[in-house]
C-alpha cells in the first residue's frame, strides 16, 4: 500500500499522521487519507479540489504533474509527500 507523509509544518496545524493507504492514483490515496482525516482536507485542497498554491506533492521523490485531478501513479510501494511551499523573499 501506498504511505502518505504529512511534513512537520502541516503537523502543527492540524492532525496528519504517516498512513498506509489503498488507492493506485495520488487523488484514490489522499481521498482514503481524508476518509479518516476530514479536516486534512481543507489544508491540501482547494474548493475545486486542486492542490493548493502552497502545497507540494511528491511521489517517491518527483513533484506530481497533475495539481488538478491528481492522476499520477502511484504503487503499493510509493511514499507519497505532502508539504507546504516556502514563500517569500
Amino acid at each position: 500500500m501506498p504511505r502518505v507523509v504529512f511534513t512537520s509544518n502541516l503537523q502543527r496545524h492540524v492532525a496528519c499522521p504517516e498512513c498506509d493507504v489503498h488507492g493506485g492514483t495520488v487523488a484514490q490515496a489522499l481521498e482514503a487519507v481524508f476518509a479518516d482525516a476530514p479536516q486534512v482536507r481543507d489544508y491540501v485542497l482547494d474548493e475545486q479540489g486542486h492542490v493548493r498554491r502552497h502545497v507540494v506533492v511528491f511521489v517517491d521523490g518527483q513533484r506530481i504533474a497533475d495539481r488538478e485531478r491528481l492522476t499520477d501513479i502511484v504503487t503499493p510501494g510509493s511514499e507519497i509527500c505532502v508539504l507546504q511551499a516556502l514563500s517569500g523573499g
